[in-house]
């Protein structure tokens, strides 16, 4: 568990850091940007004129055109590769230009990096009209900016304390224990605003990894007897005993509270940055997969024993969560309706409390 989570919290900070280091370029990168696309336009278009002269050449060697309709022909695309060159450099002279006067802050939609359209245009005119003509296009698609965005995704990740509610018992009777027994949930959501002009409430839903932690007191372990599963005590003294219970669940919330309105002439948005808000819903889904874990000493060496098993776990998982908070720090309740064994004599039921984050 602790290996999962760590490697899962380090993508996750990697693809954050990433995030964050791709919008913190300025104008001067765009500047740069553009100065290195001067070359490569001259490159196209030599390129381009290249493939040019060497189709004009076949044509004569298949007898299509003499040699002198050949040269004219050579003269009139080494003069429109020429202009070619010009003008687009033109065109990046001045984006640099109205960059540098206005230190990267321009009326125009200039996010993202500017991309000159790498489209070559390969043919041969006669009498001022294409004849033949191939295109070869390597532009990057952008995506629209949308006026009004109503759909977000956030990445979610949740951590706290782990325990069971016992038909008949209070949580004070317990079996595992309260401090040691943790839970840990990773997954992805998206928020969309439920009507059209109010961000009062909105409906999230996505899917999660839950990872369920049950340590057991007083040096017990779980043994499947047939279709039961109880605690036992085991026969040498035991340095950890926990049961983890890994879940794939599909939750679905509805989300209330107050957001920011901002309008531009070409955008409007709803801000829940740093604001309150209170989420409840429920989730269902599947358990994907369950392990004890033993550590103990025998003969003064140290065991780790790991089993892989049903222990007649629940195969389908639901229940109720709640969160509420304030921006993307929330405190996190969460309880399975369906029993931890199935088939039980007495029926445990998981519930967990922590803190969530939206990231």
């Amino acid at each position: 568990m602790k290996n999962v989570t760590t490697i899962l919290v380090s993508l996750l900070l990697f693809f954050l850091i990433q995030s964050v280091v791709a919008q913190s370029s300025d104008y001067q990168k765009k500047i740069e940007t553009l100065k290195a696309q001067k070359e490569k336009i001259t490159q196209q278009e030599k390129k381009a004129l290249k493939l040019e002269v060497e189709e004009i050449n076949k044509r004569v060697e298949r007898g299509s055109i003499s040699s002198s309709e050949a040269e004219t022909l050579k003269a009139e695309a080494a003069k429109k590769r020429a202009l070619n060159i010009d003008n687009r450099l033109a065109i990046i002279d001045n984006k640099i230009a109205l960059l540098e006067r206005n230190d990267g802050d321009v009326l125009s939609d200039t996010s993202g990096d500017p991309n000159v359209e790498d489209q070559i245009r390969i043919g041969i005119d006669v009498n001022g009209k294409p004849f033949e003509e191939i295109f070869f296009s390597t532009k990057n698609w952008k995506r629209e900016l949308k006026y009004d965005r109503r759909t977000y995704s956030d990445f979610v990740m949740a951590i706290g304390l782990n325990n069971a509610l016992i038909d008949g018992q209070s949580l004070d009777d317990s079996p595992y224990k309260i401090g040691g027994s943790r839970f840990f949930e990773l997954g992805v959501q998206w928020r969309t605003r439920v009507f059209k002009n109010s961000n009062f409430m909105r409906l999230n839903y996505g899917f999660s990894f839950q990872f369920n932690g049950l340590k057991p007191n007083d040096n017990q372990f779980f043994v499947e007897n047939g279709d039961q599963t109880e605690l036992q005590e085991f026969d040498l003294q035991l340095r950890k005993s926990k049961l983890r219970m890994d879940n794939l669940v599909f939750p679905v919330h509805f989300e209330f509270g107050p957001s920011k309105f901002k309008e531009t002439e070409k955008t409007i948005r709803y801000s829940i940055y740093k604001q309150f808000r209170f989420g409840i819903g429920a989730y269902g889904g599947f358990n994907i997969g369950t392990r004890q874990k033993l550590k103990y000493d025998f003969n003064g060496e140290r065991v780790k024993d790991k089993f892989k098993r049903d222990y007649n776990t629940s195969d389908l998982i639901y229940g109720l969560s709640a969160y509420t908070g304030v921006g993307g720090t929330l405190l996190y309740v969460k309880y399975d309706l369906n029993p931890i064994f199935k088939d039980a004599a007495v029926k445990q039921r998981n519930i967990s409390l922590g803190l969530r984050f939206d990231l």
